[in-house]
């Protein structure tokens, strides 16, 4: 259907949805930067969408039971912006729009959720937003089964382009909607048959429908610019029991000079261009107005909302006043009183029984605890679940037949797990974590890095994490994951030394609202280092004192996990050679970073020499062996300069030289002056 057709079978849509498309040209012509094809190619999507099926008060985007709008192609973050100004969401201002991509906007180039409450998500790596909103709707979901429809009756909807269904993520969040048949997840594929390199035949010639069909959704094909077929489309997507995909064929840069073209992709900044773009939709006014009827047309369907909220929030009222409570404590994240009284119980217990156990298990001792009385953790593993020690016997499964289950089955999908759980935790109500080998983080770092930046309490049980797991060789070692996981700004990365330190590291994860938690775990079985009970979270402190020297202090032994045992053993033998030895566990550098200065100078003090023992790479451990009062020629470390072997762990330990007596001669060596230092470092 040609322009001058849809101009004149529906003014009234098509004024609005040029509203979307003009502003869209002036902000990216202002800013000299950004994205103008896919919001002037969906602004008949989006409008229809808005104006006759989504759930929302614009002046309470936070509302619990509104409907989720994700811009999984999030480049073009004008549109969902454009459509927010328009509705009168009262953080993104007509000023906010004129300074897209500008210091201080809350119009960032890619959508940023924690800059306004109306993004929902942080979205621009290409895949995340649909792989996000496999969790959001799975949040839905499980609310819905918990607290019953009258507080939780809620739609996702996503907007994906060519790039989201060509990145792997898709493909594992595809698959993951199908088996659970999330019938309230409904996608726009923006059809344009456009990428930056060029048509998409170039690199891609995939039945995008025929894969939908295949993974069990429901698929529609219709033109994206009618906004008859839209509404029909969309009414039809919610009555199907299945998650949906609406295949829209839209023409990039609509009515444009670059319109079906690469170029259309991005900044459209020509003046003469856009000028003549402008005539053809038929909009007259200068740059970002809108006129005035137009706006308020807009600003009716941000305020058509409203009265649904306030019979929500009345219906809220209604309940009890423990369920109303209880819902207000799960949607902001606070976990349950009961959670540090059970966390004291059990590291006593532990401390006066002292297991030899695997952290991996010492993990699954605390969830035992804890899932009974955090109601909203759903835990899962990416096919790992036996190893992972994931699943708790009071869970359940969550499944079609069963959304109060919560322990989730991924499949082999670590990407697509970790995006979904960041879906479930921005959904809000939801406390998510789930499980794979240290190693396989690297399928998991892009969801991970986003965990992250959008400030969201995910938690990653990685296990299996070092040399320690043995015979399946280097390929599952993670030499280099922990410095990865230590290295990403906003991450807390434990790894515990036994089950008081796993405890109090969960206590820790369950308790953070902006910050996600990776808790890197042993296969191999530890002793309990941690004998004698502190009510105290000492891994709060990032750092400790576990073992003080007797005698004079000339050296202090730092390790993490599994090598704090052999750190307390290498100061049994320095000890009985009159060499003063204090052991410092060290289960999470960013919180003992957070201490003051005092607190890190009472642990470590300058003057003796220093020895970091951890069965990993060296990368970060110099800020603690010479930084913080230490001397690069009084210390050293002990650990992996490589990739591991195929060997039983004992084995591996011994011939990569990380024991105690080679960390008892490395302490003797710099007692006694003979530094050399290391070409590896």
């Amino acid at each position: 259907m040609d322009i001058e057709t849809l101009k004149a079978q529906n003014p009234d849509h098509w004024n609005k949805a040029a509203a979307i498309r003009a502003l869209t040209l002036d902000a990216v012509a202002a800013a000299n930067s950004g994205h103008s094809g896919m919001p002037i190619g969906m602004a008949d999507v989006a409008t229809v969408l808005f104006e006759k099926h989504l759930k929302f008060d614009a002046s309470r985007p936070d509302w619990h039971d509104r409907d989720r709008f994700i811009l999984s192609a999030g480049h073009g973050s004008m549109l969902l912006y454009s459509l927010l100004y328009l509705c009168g969401d009262p953080e993104i201002t007509l000023d906010q729009v004129k300074n897209f991509r500008q210091w201080g906007a809350k119009t960032a180039g890619h959508p940023e959720n924690f800059l306004a409450k109306g993004i929902e998500t942080t979205t621009g790596p290409l895949g995340q937003g649909i792989a996000n909103s496999v969790g959001f709707a799975m949040a839905e979901e499980a609310l819905r089964a918990r607290f019953g429809k009258k507080l939780v009756d809620h739609h996702t909807y996503v907007i994906a382009g060519d790039g989201c269904l060509m990145e792997g993520v898709s493909h594992e969040a595809i698959g993951i909607a199908g088996r659970q048949e999330l019938s309230r997840l409904i996608v726009f594929w923006d059809n344009n048959n456009i990428t930056i390199d060029g048509t998409v035949e170039l690199s891609d010639r995939t039945d995008q429908v025929a894969r939908f069909t295949a993974a069990g959704w429901h698929v529609q094909e219709i033109d994206g610019h009618n906004p008859a077929e839209i509404d029909a489309a969309i009414a039809a997507a919610k009555k199907d029991k299945r998650p949906s995909m609406i295949a829209c064929k839209t023409h990039i840069a609509l009515g444009h000079a670059a319109q079906d073209t690469s170029k259309g992709h991005g900044a459209l900044t020509n003046a003469d261009q856009n000028a003549a773009a402008k005539a053809v939709w038929g909009w007259t006014t200068g740059p970002f107005e809108v006129p005035a009827d137009i706006k308020t047309a807009w600003e009716a369907i941000g305020s058509r909302g409203a009265s649904e909220r306030a019979e929500w929030e009345t219906r809220l009222a209604g309940m009890s006043a423990s369920r109303q409570a209880e819902f207000a404590r799960t949607m902001a994240g606070d976990a349950p009183k009961k959670l540090s009284s059970t966390i004291k119980a059990l590291k006593k217990q532990i401390s006066e029984t002292a297991p030899k156990v695997a952290t991996r298990k010492s993990s699954e001792m605390v969830l035992e605890v804890v899932n009974p009385i955090v109601p909203e953790t759903i835990g899962g593993s990416a096919d790992l679940t036996g190893s992972n020690n994931t699943k708790t016997g009071d869970l359940g499964v969550f499944d079609v037949d069963n959304r109060k289950g919560r322990y989730v089955y991924w499949g082999i999908r670590e990407h697509g797990m970790a995006s979904a759980m960041n879906g479930m935790a921005l959904h809000g109500g939801i406390r998510p974590y789930g499980g794979t080998f240290m190693c396989f983080t690297d399928y998991a770092r892009p969801a991970m890095r986003l965990s992250a930046l959008m400030r969201i309490p995910t938690v990653y049980v990685m296990t299996h994490d070092s040399i320690g797991l043995g015979e399946d060789g280097p390929t599952h070692q993670p030499v280099e994951h922990l410095a990865i996981s230590r290295a990403t700004p906003n991450t807390l990365v434990f790894r515990p030394a036994d089950t008081v330190e796993t405890a109090e590291a969960w206590e820790i994860a369950l308790t953070q609202t902006k910050t996600p938690s990776v808790l890197s775990l042993t296969r191999q079985n530890l002793a309990t280092v941690r004998t004698e009970h502190k009510t105290k979270n000492l891994t709060a402190q990032g750092a400790y004192v576990l073992a003080d020297a007797e005698g004079k202090r000339q050296a202090i032994l730092m390790a993490t996990g599994s090598e704090v045992e052999i750190a307390m053993a290498a100061r049994d033998i320095l000890q009985a050679e009159g060499i003063g030895t204090r052991v410092v566990s060290m289960p999470c550098w960013e919180l003992f970073e957070e201490q003051d200065e005092a607190y890190r100078k009472r642990v470590l003090p300058g003057g003796p020499v220093r020895v970091a023992v951890e069965a990993g790479v060296r990368f970060g451990w110099d800020r603690w062996l010479f930084g913080e009062r230490g001397k690069r020629e009084k210390s050293g470390f002990v650990g992996m300069h490589g990739f591991g072997a195929s060997a039983p762990a004992e084995t591996l330990y011994e011939k990569f030289g990380i024991t105690a007596e080679a960390v008892a001669q490395k302490v003797r060596d710099l007692v006694e002056g003979r530094w050399q230092p290391d070409p590896r470092a």
